[in-house]
């Protein structure tokens, strides 16, 4: 992650904010790399935690209520190997999400550890038809927390309450 958001920073040429924005909206990547890409083009600390944020809420609504049927369409067109592999992804972190439900959601959104964030955990709610309420609230509050937590890591404790 690291690397693509250094090869970014160096070749990308857009506006701060709409590169911070973008970044944040990749799969994977998604806020913890808009923070660093933030903090690397030296972003006021809200302007850059702002646009990760809504970068990284913006693809939710569409995760949760187009997933099902976009892997649907990719087992209909050749990819099922691709569909397969989501599913698996997802499948894998099932004990983790309905063991503590709504608040399990939102730490699995909300720890910034690879293979979590908002892209898995709106894919896993929508493919364990999870009430569409409680689970876009429930990823809400994990991408604040992932956002509280990279803040701090990427511009260190005393830059967060300073800025």
């Amino acid at each position: 992650m690291e690397s693509f958001v250094i090869w970014w920073a160096a070749h990308v040429m857009l506006p701060n904010w709409l590169s911070v924005f973008l970044v944040s909206m990749i799969p994977l990547i998604e806020e913890r790399g808009g923070l660093i890409l933030a903090r690397m083009l030296n972003m006021p600390l809200w302007s850059g935690v702002f646009w990760c944020v809504v970068g990284n809420i913006l693809p939710i609504p569409f995760i949760l209520l187009g997933i099902k049927k976009f892997l649907h369409w990719l087992s209909d067109h050749h990819f099922s190997k691709l569909a397969e592999w989501v599913e698996k992804k997802a499948d894998k972190n099932r004990p983790k999400i309905e063991r503590f439900g709504f608040w399990g959601l939102a730490l699995f959104v909300g720890i910034p550890l690879p293979g979590t964030g908002a892209w898995t955990g709106s894919l896993v709610a929508a493919l364990f038809d999870m009430d569409l309420k409680k689970a876009s609230l429930s990823i809400l509050l994990g991408v604040f927390l992932a956002a509280v937590i990279m803040t701090i890591v990427s511009y260190g404790f005393m830059g967060a309450l300073i800025s």
